[in-house]
């Protein structure tokens, strides 16, 4: 069973290179490190490639804050400084970050999407690039440096339909989050030895099940709070109460009590949590759904180094 990690947000730079020098002694597939609003993500990855001979992958690089040409050429390096272990994650982002954050306009991200894979798999291919799209027209580009591979695999990020479409007719992988399990066994089932899988799975271990309980139930709060996407995706899907409560609650007062309305249903549906027995269980119900790949999205609880400890023997060694 291919099992990677996600090195996150809530992490100090310092922490991710702790984590990954750590996950040296188990041989994960992928370690994904996301980019939000705090580390960047090439330059974590560059940092990361001299810490693990696992596969390293952007999760996600938004299409939104550097043009194709500048990720192209970002992948070309860090795939050049990995000796050819990148996998290029991207994806539309939200509005939220997109406009207020980057300052510009989300809109069409997957037409958007779609020019952004040919224009950087043009690039890559090493030949000279002139390109006439809808968002982008580039004359007689030519990188100059040659990475080791001419085609790094790129999986994009998706939610809704049109994503994963999209995703099947030009990318390697799609990267999933915030699925509920009976969802996601559906949609893999309907893709499944078409395209390689991943999905995020939101991941809280500890000796006492109920602070990994409630670690997790405070992530998916998080989510369904600032991020509309996955609010409305999860209503669709099952838990439009839940996700009414716990918005309307965030509105009130923030993220003080919110996670409270997270049911457990909710939960047993979204994320991994609970002591390294309950936490094995649930995440071969995961893999019951045809995953390829689940990426543990680590959620610390208390010291990083225990908690990250605890996280990894339990799913690198228990999973075997």
């Amino acid at each position: 069973m291919r099992i990677a990690y996600s090195l996150g947000s809530l992490l100090t730079v310092n922490d991710v290179l702790d984590c990954a020098d750590h996950l040296s002694q188990y041989n994960p597939d992928t370690i994904w490190i996301p980019e939000t609003w705090g580390m960047e993500n090439f330059s974590m990855l560059s940092a990361l490639s001299q810490k693990t001979k696992a596969k390293i992958g952007s999760s996600i690089i938004n299409i939104y804050s550097r043009s194709p040409s500048l990720i192209a050429m970002g992948a070309a390096t860090i795939d050049t400084i990995s000796d050819g272990r990148l996998i290029l994650g991207l994806g539309t982002s939200s509005t939220p970050i997109v406009e207020n954050f980057h300052g510009y306009q989300f809109e069409k991200p997957v037409s958007r999407m779609r020019e952004y894979v040919e224009i950087i798999r043009l690039i890559l291919s090493h030949k000279p690039v002139n390109y006439n799209g809808n968002f982008f027209k580039l004359k007689d580009f030519s990188l100059l440096i040659k990475p080791p591979r001419s085609n790094i695999p790129i999986y994009l990020a998706a939610i809704n339909e049109k994503m994963i479409q999209l995703s099947l007719e030009i990318a390697n992988g799609v990267i999933f989050f915030l699925r509920p399990i009976s969802e996601l066994h559906d949609t893999i089932q309907k893709i499944k030895n078409k395209i390689d899988t991943a999905c995020q799975l939101i991941t809280c271990v500890s000796l006492d099940s109920e602070k990994a309980i409630t670690r997790a139930k405070q992530t998916i709060a998080f989510y369904v709070s600032v991020g509309k996407i996955y609010r409305e995706f999860l209503a669709k899907n099952g838990f439009q109460n839940e996700t009414n409560e716990i918005f309307n609650e965030f509105k009130k007062s923030g993220f003080q009590k919110n996670y409270e309305l997270v049911s457990n249903s909710m939960l047993n549906s979204l994320a991994i949590c609970g002591t390294p027995e309950e936490s094995i269980k649930k995440l071969k119900k995961f893999q019951e759904t045809g995953l390829d790949m689940p990426i543990i999205q680590f959620n610390p609880i208390g010291d990083v180094k225990e908690s990250f400890k605890l996280l990894t023997s339990t799913i690198s060694e228990g999973i075997n």
